[in-house]
């Protein structure tokens, strides 16, 4: 486990992944995809186009529509120790480009789809080998820790990536207030599962084949290391429901599809549980899915990602991805005994 003392001083000294707050690139607004065809002069040809040639030319751009979905403001902490230096994702693009296959597995179809979700009453049970069993309802959970806004890169195992200022509390802090008990050696995660509001969960056509509820976990070290965040808000505000409302897991050093959303349970366990994605298909998504450029997906390389920042459909650049997502100074004791080749 990192020493927290050694994490704090040091992840204070400017680093090549900190950000200020003047480089956080402002919101934009995306233009649907009909206007994308037209103005690409794509026309009967976009049709024809691979699939992912065009998840990459329109998950680029959103829809101009006012969400139904109302977030408001947060009070919360700025740590210096939590800053970048690159620019921050538009948050426009920020959410609007998402995987929350419960709600379709178009980059744009959990915004267009999750608008009339509702978090309030909402319930988060942390449970199993705890001695001091907690349940949060909806205004604990922005309440009952003091918040702070930390950036994280974050990295799909897809190959793009963002830079995003989530709001919310450590991981930790939760459970320790639970304590844990002697003999814990993992962390088990589970999402909501309702079907009347989440289409994919009712279709499994429609949510990527994946059986529901969606589930995820982590080493109990890896829960308590400094980094591991329950975010409440992203960009000053509390989550819209395409970001993981009212509560997501935030892992800045693993692969997206780790910081499992819209969280209703939490239980710590003795053995390690199961997880969707390795559920799925084991080859391709391991347990552990830190981010590792020299291990490539069987379907494509993970050496360089496509970094989602300010502009369109061309500015959108690659760059190379670095070990841990450029967290291996905080993370990398925890695997240092890891075949991470295998252990992937």
């Amino acid at each position: 486990m990192v020493d927290k003392k050694r994490f704090i001083k040091g992840i204070k000294q400017k680093h090549d992944w900190q950000l200020t707050d003047n480089q956080v690139t402002p919101e934009s607004v995306f233009k649907d995809r009909r206007n994308i065809i037209k103005t690409l002069g794509l026309g009967a040809i976009g049709a024809s186009l691979p699939g992912q040639v065009q998840a990459g030319i329109f998950d680029l751009f959103g829809k101009n529509e006012t969400p139904k979905f109302l977030t408001h403001v947060l009070k919360y902490a700025q740590p210096s120790e939590f800053k970048l230096a690159q620019p921050a994702t538009p948050k426009s693009k920020a959410i609007r480009h998402n995987n929350f296959y419960e709600f379709g597995t178009s980059k744009t179809d959990p915004y267009e789809n999750a608008q009339g979700f509702k978090v309030n009453p909402w319930q988060l049970t942390i449970e199993g080998l705890v001695d001091n069993p907690i349940t949060l309802d909806y205004d604990d959970l922005t309440k009952q820790f003091a918040l702070e806004e930390r950036t994280y890169r974050f990295r799909c195992v897809e190959a793009w990536s963002m830079v995003v200022p989530w709001v919310g509390f450590s991981l930790a802090s939760l459970l320790k207030q639970a304590g844990i008990k002697s003999g814990a050696t993992h962390v088990a995660f589970e999402t909501l599962f309702d079907p009347d509001q989440m289409p994919g969960q009712k279709n499994r056509l429609l949510g990527g084949g994946i059986q529901y509820p969606y589930v995820e976990g982590l080493t109990l070290d890896e829960a308590m290391n400094p980094l591991s965040f329950l975010a409440v808000g992203l960009y000053g505000k509390t989550l819209p429901p395409q970001s993981g409302a009212p509560i997501r897991l935030v892992l800045p050093w693993k692969y997206g599809f780790k910081s499992i959303k819209s969280i209703v349970r939490i239980r710590v366990m003795d053995k390690q549980p199961p997880t969707t994605w390795n559920q799925l298909a084991p080859n391709e998504y391991g347990f552990y899915a830190n981010v590792n450029p020299e291990v490539a997906h069987p379907r494509w390389s993970q050496a360089t990602e496509r970094s989602i920042g300010e502009g369109g459909l061309f500015s959108a650049q690659r760059i190379p991805t670095q070990m841990f997502n450029g967290y291996g100074e905080y993370v990398a004791d925890l695997y240092k005994n890891l075949d991470l080749k295998t252990y992937f």
